[in-house]
């Protein structure tokens, strides 16, 4: 039996939740661009007190490791790293199109959507421009299009025109007036990230002992870091 604290700040959503053996305690989301580093540790606090425990009962920490927002990820894993140094607990990283398809398969069950052999799930996060990471996950949540950055445009995803496509996240929108009418696309406006999308995955992990070296885990970027124009100094 393993309680697990999960983090989410690959996106715009700071989100936290808590596990015991794979089964949610509680989850706290903040949806506040650009203040994850205000709100995670704050938010951790809080999710805590709420389920009564401490930082001493946790038995790991899980992270999602990206790709996603530079800032956000930085934030994210820091903030895990720290607290597996400060708890001398494991670290657990899971890849956030992963835990973002985990998101959306769950709240599509919930909503009485038919889950079926032909279903393909397509996170997208969005990296400017007609950019976006992405992946294709199958019903079962096993990985059938690689991780990638994907300039999108209309035949992108013609290899599943057999398959019913299911786009989500900050990225799908702008897909919707590019995609290809031989497509069957379904975009899930609804979709909503939380921490909960890390708590399957991460137990996997815990039961296999299949732990990140802390001192030396880094988030997955996919893409080096780009800097914009240096501003004017007044």
């Amino acid at each position: 039996m393993a309680i697990i604290l999960h983090l989410e700040t690959a996106t715009t959503v700071c989100s936290v939740a808590l596990s015991d053996n794979g089964i949610l305690l509680m989850e706290k989301t903040v949806e506040e661009p650009r203040e994850h580093a205000k709100m995670l540790t704050v938010t951790i606090d809080d999710l805590l007190k709420q389920c009564g425990y401490i930082y001493g009962q946790l038995d790991a920490i899980s992270v999602s490791k990206g790709p996603g927002s530079y800032t956000g990820l930085r934030i994210g894993v820091a903030t895990a790293k720290g607290l597996c140094f400060a708890l001398d607990k494991p670290l657990l990283a899971t890849g956030t199109l992963y835990s973002m398809a985990e998101c959306a398969k769950q709240q599509l069950v919930k909503s009485g959507k038919a889950i079926h052999d032909k279903l393909l799930f397509c996170p997208m996060i969005d990296a400017r421009r007609m950019e976006v990471y992405s992946a294709v996950f199958n019903s079962g949540l096993q990985e059938v299009g690689s991780v990638n950055a994907l300039i999108l445009q209309d035949n992108s995803f013609d290899k599943w025109k057999d398959c019913e496509l299911v786009f989500f996240g900050d990225g799908a929108e702008k897909y919707k007036d590019l995609i290809s009418k031989k497509i069957n696309a379904f975009f899930f406006s609804d979709f909503r990230l939380s921490a909960e999308g890390l708590i399957s995955r991460s137990e996997e992990l815990y039961i296999q002992n299949a732990f990140e070296d802390v001192a030396y885990f880094e988030p997955y970027y996919l893409k080096d870091f780009v800097a914009g124009p240096a501003k004017k100094q007044s």
